[in-house]
């Protein structure tokens, strides 16, 4: 779950794993132009970015409140064993899709906890890390999922390669292309997925590949009114507009907190939030 910041006193907004993805959807659909190569293969990475996160659907379904903000656990504070078991779960269902599914989403759920291997600067907190931090209490559990994952990926990896027509896919120029898009398409979700419209402002993301050989900066400027200029822009044409789903929440305060968090969030009414982005 994606609880965005807000005004002080103001109600937050909420979106689930899955609204976050149909967003990043929105994103893999749209990209590529005469400067950006579009992603390929192009159905295998339209349905790992667009599901990517699916692993948190049962955690979704059964949200746990911090009492300490009396708002849901979301990301960045889901309690262990479950915030672990979100990476593993979604590997599997991206893996029950296609192998090299598989492997992006099993790539994606290690790089949380490794700076995203490097490529990206993307800091979910201000001055935060751009990894997962880990308290030592959790290390075993965190550990136990990540090895996990790297013996994920060596099956997939050695399985594609013996298959001549997905060979190529796993050629490391490949892999690291894809999963740069991956990732671009993840924090730009984040970006406005956890920041109210108040707390954006200039953000740069680093590593999002023209091609296999080439990589861009890409910096997105608020314009005001829910506009953002991107240079340089990515995507096809000169203007994506793409939306998200989600609810707004007020926090609980102590001894509001309802019997059933589930039930209660289930009440609350769709909304949506329209984010136009736009040629530098």
């Amino acid at each position: 779950m994606m609880i965005q910041t807000a005004p002080p006193g103001e109600p937050r907004f909420l979106c689930s794993m899955r609204e976050h993805n149909a967003l990043c959807g929105q994103f893999v659909r749209a990209f590529g132009n005469d400067a950006f190569e579009r992603c390929e293969p192009h159905d295998e990475m339209v349905y790992v970015v667009s599901h990517h996160d699916y692993g948190w659907d049962a955690f979704d379904a059964s949200p746990v409140l911090d009492e300490r903000s009396g708002l849901p656990c979301g990301i960045g504070n889901a309690p262990v064993p479950g915030g672990t078991d979100t990476g593993r779960r979604s590997a599997e269902v991206n893996e029950a899709r296609h192998l090299y599914c598989g492997l992006l989403s099993s790539m994606h759920s290690w790089g949380l906890y490794h700076g995203r291997y490097g490529y990206s600067e993307f800091r979910v907190r201000p001055g935060g890390s751009t990894s997962i931090p880990v308290g030592p209490a959790d290390r075993e559990d965190v550990d136990r999922m990540l090895d996990g994952e790297i013996a994920r990926q060596e099956r997939i990896r050695e399985a594609l390669a013996a298959d001549p027509e997905t060979a190529p896919w796993v050629e490391e120029a490949r892999i690291v292309q894809n999963y740069k898009q991956l990732q671009f398409f993840d924090t730009l979700a984040l970006y406005f997925n956890l920041r109210h419209e108040t707390d954006r402002g200039v953000e740069t993301f680093t590593c999002v590949p023209r091609d296999a050989e080439s990589d861009a900066e890409v910096t997105v400027t608020p314009s005001g009114g829910g506009v953002y200029a991107l240079d340089p822009f990515p995507f096809a044409g000169d203007r994506l507009v793409a939306v998200c789903s989600g609810r707004h929440l007020a926090a609980y305060g102590e001894g509001e907190a309802p019997g059933d968090l589930a039930a209660a969030l289930a009440l609350l009414p769709t909304e949506t939030q329209t984010y136009t982005l736009v040629r530098g």
